[in-house]
This record gives structure tokens, sequence and C-alpha cells, in this order.
């Protein structure tokens, strides 16, 4: 057989060969891109998720959690008296 009946078809298997070696030779060029790819797909929804309010730290939730605490064990003290 030549390379010219091997060829011949609906031209899937020339495009599922280039695939099957970009996604296992290994290459760095491909390593990168792959990482690359990687880091679109999931830092587009992260930059999206993390662009409104400003994040709270754990002493700012405790803070404002023993304000709150505080102003509703004061409140039903005096509803006490």
């Amino acid at each position: 057989m030549s390379s010219e009946t091997k060829k011949s078809g609906n031209g899937a298997n020339g495009f599922r060969s280039k695939l099957e070696h970009v996604l296992y030779s290994g290459e760095k060029k491909h390593v990168a891109a792959g990482i690359a790819i990687i880091g679109v797909i999931f830092g587009i929804p992260w930059y999206y998720m993390s662009r409104g309010s400003k994040q709270m730290s754990h002493q700012d939730y405790m803070e404002k959690a023993d304000k709150a605490r505080s102003e509703r064990l004061s409140a039903g003290s005096s509803k006490n008296r």
C-alpha cells in the first residue's frame, strides 16, 4: 500500500492521529499548551467568581460574630428585666 491510499478517506484519520500525537507525545510545547488551556478553562470562572465583594478574613468574621452575639445577649437581657 502506498501512502496515498492510507490518506484517502474522510480525513478523520489524519486529525485523529494528530490529536493522539499531541495528547500522548509529552513534548514540552504540547505540555505547556495543555497547561495553558487548563489554566484558561479554570481561570475564567475563578476570575468572575472572585471579582465581587472582598472576602472577609477569619478575624473579620469572628469580630462580626462577636458583635452580633453581644447585641443579641444585651437585647435578651433587657427583655428579661
